[in-house]
């Protein structure tokens, strides 16, 4: 017999599994091996290319002006006078790694890549840097080694890096940028008493890159609007100016240098990235030099995007990431890297129109080899398999590339390069053809899943919390082999569909769990059918009733991803709920009543609220920033609930002095929030002091409930404020704004829902011992609600990326993905373990196992991922794509966290022993 601790581990498996299904199916990995280098037979109108790369540059922040006066007077002369320009339109996720990827290989990296922390290759790819005679990089050492390291011959790529702890998000950054500057200046000066470097310098085909990481660090220390960011991006400018000139100095002014300047992704307001905003995708492309077209006169291109920037006389053209790649080689004269999918943009090209034949015929012929190996993978590996029509019989690429062959011999260019440019748009809709294959199978069998778990789920529930002791002896632990049999032969069947096709590993674990659950519920189907058969007509009422309210209240959850001001109308329709209770529940606890009302409007205040918060020591009125005033609030309420606990004596001496401590570490928090931001904006950096004190109050206070677990006897309602209080120091240290005001309103929330329903229940006069029953949906569902409010109180419904890096430089200003990305979600956990522990209390405050509201919301929570599943997007605006994706794995980490801080709070809450409420009754 399955034990509940099993049945949740299981969950927590299969969702974890079933959570890298998207990028399967979304986002299988592009790169195709076994391809040949193709490049353009016109020789190369450049030696040598100079890529600048501003990391986190936005295209308006850089060309806007600012009172009429522009940020970057040099590189505005250069649109103006000398290159061609445009907007380089990003994908999601905006990140730094897939962003250079994009740029330097051309091609749009795997989104699975993001297990990897975007630092190092999961496989070696093939890019401009690899297929050049030699390339030079200098900047940071979260970009550059994976270049080299992917490169197959490594010593083809240098790399000049900073120290990591250069990455100080405390202090002003542009020295990062100076640092780059001041090395690339070096390396010219070492050429002139280095024969063998200068001899290198001045071979053809070679590039250098600078990698330009102040933009982006300023950008998430001061944000884009700042002072510091905006003066930094004047400094670039003036860099790139002095760069120019010493290239250029250094080669006789041979006009036979190429020069491309631009960003891997942009940053929103909030001094984040890595979702699909606008402000996160467009960033600026600026070219000229060798082989580079002259400013072309006219508004073509313009939208209202760059209407202000005082550039409409001079043409923009946009191009997409992934297009850099194949114009950097084309411009070298090196091989495009082997899995770019990017288009020649042919409009910044200065050529005759046999150049620009040849050079779209070359990108043609490499995109169309990827098509040819796709395909003939597929074709060989598929048991069923079904050609893209638009490129098959008369229409196969290699008659495509016959015409175009055909056409330069004839010199009928135009036409060329336009069936080149069909050729491209083909293939490439043929790779996204192989690429989505497999998406009904894989689509099916995840669906199959999902409801088969739900079904599980449900199963056990009926059999273990709701059917008697009678029923379940009577129906037994039923076993058919014919259920065996077929569980066995699908399985089978499946797996051997996995194998033959050769799809990756983890397709076999995403056939087993649908196999495994549907079996086990066909095993149990008695269970379903006895509780069908008991219901009485009106029993039947209440089913459909409670079951289409259920549905229609985890629609409106979902809904309530797309808009967070739904969960305030939740909020306020929660508290009328008293006066729909029984007039003997209002007259009895009318103050319990009262204060659940107001709470439930103080806390939907917080939904309502922006998400784009902003750090401010004091406010006008010289009052305390709102975060000091959250942990004031915090220790107020703390402590008033406290002292009503001991005059009621409801709390023992040692705990009753722990939460008196654990009240003095918040109030030292709030003094450590105070002293450590006031230091921040005077850019002074983060005091070791402060840093030492915020780990060590962090630290003793989260293990507190761990360690100290109380006697068995302890009230409810103390271990219930141990834990509140224990994770508040924690709160308040990673509070930029209004977050710990919030999780002060929220823990007060959830501990009156837990008294609102006691006193209900105990109204209701119910036996010692009772199943499951309808009526508990309400609990699920506002337990439901509680865990989405945990998370969207904050932070913003589109994007994990609201979460401000600055809610973490109490403890680190150094960059450290891993060390931050952690504190940001142990941000979000607090509310999940919190209301996680009231539902443990409430389920035996309401004579219930403490495993079956659990469990019953296991049952139904993943009404909501199918939602997500089926919402996800790869196509589109890269903001609807980037707020799909984040929806779905939002979703499905809801579950997890969930399933594990239940477990964990077990540990804190679960030795209590609570007197039944029935027999309190009066």
């Amino acid at each position: 017999m399955m034990s509940r601790e099993v049945l949740l581990v299981i969950g927590v498996i299969f969702h974890i599994v079933y959570l890298f299904s998207i990028f399967d199916i979304y986002f299988t990995s592009p790169i195709v091996h076994g391809m040949t280098p193709q490049k353009s037979p016109v020789a190369a109108p450049a030696d040598r290319l100079l890529l600048i790369v501003g990391d986190g540059l936005r295209a308006d922040k850089l060309l806007e002006l600012d009172n009429g006066i522009a940020r970057a007077p040099y590189l505005r002369n250069i649109i103006k006078t000398e290159g061609s320009w445009g907007v380089s339109h990003t994908r999601v996720p905006t990140e730094s790694r897939p962003g250079h990827v994009a740029i330097i290989a051309g091609f749009y990296e795997d989104v699975s890549a993001v297990t990897t922390g975007w630092t190092m290759n999961p496989v070696n790819f093939d890019s401009v840097f690899n297929q050049s005679e030699h390339t030079w990089s200098f900047g940071s050492p979260d970009i550059l080694p994976m270049f080299q390291h992917g490169a197959s011959d490594p010593s083809r790529v240098d790399t000049v890096m900073y120290p990591p702890e250069y990455e100080d998000f405390s202090g002003e950054a542009s020295h990062l940028d100076t640092w780059v500057f001041d090395h690339f200046r070096a390396l010219f000066e070492e050429a002139k008493t280095n024969p063998e470097l200068n001899t290198k310098l001045r071979k053809p085909k070679i590039v250098f890159f600078l990698h330009l990481l102040g933009l982006d660090t300023n950008g998430h220390g001061f944000r884009p609007h700042s002072k510091e960011y905006c003066e930094n991006i004047a400094m670039v400018d003036k860099g790139v100016s002095e760069m120019v000139n010493l290239v250029e100095d250094f080669y006789g002014h041979d006009g036979r240098t190429s020069f491309v300047f631009t960003a891997d992704h942009g940053m929103n307001n909030r001094g984040a990235h890595g979702d699909g905003h606008p402000d996160n995708t467009r960033t600026p492309l600026i070219a000229w030099g060798a082989g580079i077209n002259k400013p072309m006169k006219g508004s073509k291109g313009h939208d209202e995007f760059s209407a202000e920037w005082d550039l409409s006389d001079v043409q923009r053209n946009d191009v997409l990431q992934a297009d850099i790649a194949p114009l950097m080689s084309h411009l070298v004269g090196i091989p495009l890297p082997v899995n770019s999918v990017g288009e020649l943009p042919l409009n910044y090209l200065d050529g005759d129109e046999y150049t620009k034949a040849q050079a779209a015929f070359a990108n043609a012929r490499q995109i169309a080899e990827q098509y040819k190996i796709k395909h003939d993978e597929k074709e060989e590996k598929e048991m069923f398999f079904r050609p893209f029509r638009p490129l098959s019989g008369s229409n196969d690429p290699s008659n495509y590339l016959s015409q175009i062959q055909t056409l330069i011999d004839i010199k009928d260019y135009m036409a060329a390069e336009s069936l080149s440019k069909k050729l491209m748009s083909e293939c490439l809709a043929g790779l996204r053809y192989f690429q989505t294959y497999d998406w009904l199978f894989l689509r099916g069998v995840i669906t199959a899943g999902y409801v088969g778990w739900c079904a599980f789920c449900l199963e056990f529930v009926i059999r273990y919390y709701i059917l008697s002791e009678n029923t379940i002896k009577y129906l037994g632990q039923s076993t058919s082999k014919l259920i065996d049999g077929m569980a066995v032969l699908v399985f089978g069947f499946l797996s051997f569909m996995v194998w033959i096709q050769d799809m990756p590993t983890m397709y076999y674990a995403y056939v087993f769990f649908p196999v495994y659950f549907w079996r086990q519920v066909l095993q149990n189907k008695d269970i379903f059918a006895a509780i069908l058969s008991s219901a009485s007509r009106e029993g039947w009422t209440v089913l459909i009733r409670n079951t289409i309210g259920t549905l229609l209240a985890l629609e409106l959850l979902v809904y309530s991803y797309f808009r967070r001001e739904v969960l305030t109308v939740c909020f306020v329709l929660l508290a009328t709920w008293p006066f729909f209770m029984p007039a003997r529940m209002r007259r009895h606890y009318s103050s319990l009543l009262t204060l659940w009302s107001i709470s439930c409007l103080c806390t939907s205040v917080f939904t309502l609220l922006p998400v784009e918060k902003g750090e401010n020591i004091l406010l006008k009125k010289n009052i305390f920033c709102i975060s000091v005033f959250g942990g004031l609030a915090g220790i107020s309420v703390g402590g008033f609930v406290l002292a009503k606990l001991e005059r009621d004596n409801r709390i023992k001496r040692k705990t009753s002095i722990l939460m008196k401590i654990q009240l003095l570490l918040n109030l030292v928090s709030i003094i450590l929030v105070y002293s450590t931001s006031t230091s921040l904006q005077k850019r002074q950096g983060l005091p070791v002091i402060n840093q030492l004190l915020s780990w060590t109050v962090m630290a003793f206070s989260s293990i507190c409930p761990f360690v100290y677990r109380g006697p068995s006897n302890e009230d409810y309602l103390a271990r219930l404020l141990m834990i509140c209080l224990s994770f508040a120091p924690l709160m308040t240290l990673l509070s930029i704004s209004y977050e710990m005001l919030f999780y002060v309103c929220f823990c007060s929330t959830v501990l009156l829902w837990l008294e609102t329903e006691r006193a209900l229940y105990r109204d209701q006069r119910r036996s010692v011992d009772r199943p499951l029953q309808t009526s508990d949906c309400r609990a699920v569902l506002i337990f439901l609600f509680f865990i989405c409010v945990g998370f969207f109180g904050t932070g913003n419904v589109a994007s994990l990326s609201s979460f401000s890096l600055e809610s973490v430089y109490r403890f680190v200003t150094i960059f450290n993905p891993f060390l931050m990305g952690v504190l940001l979600i142990a941000k979000i956990l607090i509310p999940f373990f919190v209301a996680s522990a009231v539902l443990g209390v409430l389920s035996i405050s309401l004579d219930l196992s403490p495993f079956s509201l659990i469990l019953a919301v296991m049952s139904i929570t993943d009404v909501q991922t199918i939602n997500f599943f089926y919402f996800v997007k790869d196509s589109g605006s890269w903001l609807e794509i980037g707020t799909t994706i984040s929806h779905f794995c939002i979703s499905e980490l809801f579950i997890i966290f969930t399933i594990i801080l239940f477990l964990l709070s077990r540990l804190l809450v679960g030795h209590l022993v609570l007197p039944k409420l029935s027999s309190m009754a009066d």
